[in-house]
């Protein structure tokens, strides 16, 4: 193996353990997810997980990173849109889409804010906090284009009704709020 080779699987193998923390806090929890549960959804052994990543909030972060690249690919797709109201359909449909994953776990940002926002230590809580404020920036900009009055205070509506739609959609364990309330949604960014 060449060392580009090398320096490419090595680059893969810390994608996969990232995208795996992603996944694996979302489902289980901060507290509860262990590093070996990291490695095991990765596919990867446990001993080499601490050659990418010495602690388990490393890997928190890692799994923030994963959220804070996924959020860019979305608004990147959106943005190929050419109309700001579509993007904002579009991103509730996305929204939507997900119930099933919200309906088991809530939304994988707002559940993180809420159990690393309960520690002591703050940095991994300003790092999601910083994640939902790229969000709101980026919806703001949306009803800004739009000519909307107060776009901030119609990105927090709407990023505030996406937490609450699926906190309740786990709550209740119903898909079905997500459906309504999407619907909601999208009929209101209409009459915008």
């Amino acid at each position: 193996m060449t060392n580009s080779q090398r320096v490419q699987a090595a680059g893969a193998k810390r994608r996969r353990l990232m995208s795996a923390a992603a996944r694996t806090v979302h489902r289980q929890g901060v507290e509860r997810t262990t590093i070996a549960d990291i490695a095991r959804a990765a596919d990867v052994p446990v001993g080499n997980v601490y050659y990418y990543f010495k602690t388990k909030d490393d890997l928190v972060a890692a799994a923030l990173d994963e959220h804070r690249r996924q959020l860019e690919l979305i608004t990147g797709e959106l943005d190929d849109l050419p109309d700001p109201r579509e993007r904002l359909k579009r991103l509730v449909e996305g929204w939507v889409a997900q119930r099933d994953m919200a309906v088991r776990h809530g939304c994988p940002t707002g559940t993180l804010a809420a159990e690393l926002g309960k520690r002591e230590e703050s940095e991994l809580a300003d790092a999601t906090g910083d994640l939902v404020r790229r969000l709101l920036a980026w919806v703001e900009a949306q009803f800004r284009e739009l000519g909307q009055p107060e776009p901030d205070a119609l990105a927090l509506t709407l990023v505030g009704a996406y937490q609450g739609m699926s906190l309740l959609a786990n709550a209740l364990r119903d898909p079905q709020v997500m459906t309504r309330e999407g619907a909601r949604l999208t009929a209101w960014l209409d009459s915008l």
